[in-house]
């Protein structure tokens, strides 16, 4: 009798535990992902499974099509990442994950679109708000006129990045400098 109890409560653990970490299927090119990490202005992890859902792990993922300063880029380097932090936190913290054409780089990190909460395009937040410029590497160009709109009114209106005391150096040229 006690065994059949503690039986059960195995097989309904174990049943919620496939159906919450298996990621939630929105079409065939997206998923969404609970993010557990923000690493930087452009880098996040988010929680994946694999095998049914019985093995858990974290991925990296790198936004597509913008580039935010380093973190050693001071200031706008940890601005970056704080407000890349604010905006996934406004989505409690859950996103969808869109892929392009190309789904994983060279360091083996995904390559996505993040979708918050009423259809908002992190990526193009982040170049809106003033916290990265445009950075594409083809083929993964889909939204790249949306993302080349998006910074040309964050520089008109001179938001973060490219307003007083703005970033001095795009983050590519910082890396080179810096042999990163």
């Amino acid at each position: 009798m006690i065994f059949r109890a503690y039986y059960n409560r195995l097989i309904v653990f174990i049943i919620v535990f496939l159906f919450i970490n298996l990621p939630i299927q929105s079409s065939a090119n997206t998923a969404m992902f609970r993010v557990t990490e923000v690493h930087d202005g452009d880098t996040v992890s988010i929680r994946t499974s694999s095998f049914w859902g019985l093995f858990v792990k974290t991925e990296k993922v790198r936004l597509i099509g913008i580039d935010a300063p380093e973190l050693n880029q001071e200031p706008w380097g940890k601005r970056a990442k704080r407000h890349l932090k604010k905006l996934i936190s406004e989505n409690d913290w859950i996103v969808r994950v869109e892929y392009d054409i190309m789904q994983r780089d060279r360091y083996d990190r995904i390559l996505a679109y993040l979708w918050g909460k009423n259809n908002t395009l992190i990526n193009e937040q982040m170049l809106l708000d003033g916290y990265a410029v445009l950075y594409t590497v083809p083929p993964n160009v889909r939204y790249v006129d949306k993302f080349t709109k998006a910074q040309k009114i964050a520089q008109q209106q001179k938001r973060g990045i490219w307003g007083k005391q703005g970033l001095s150096m795009t983050p590519e040229e910082w890396r080179r400098k810096h042999n990163r």
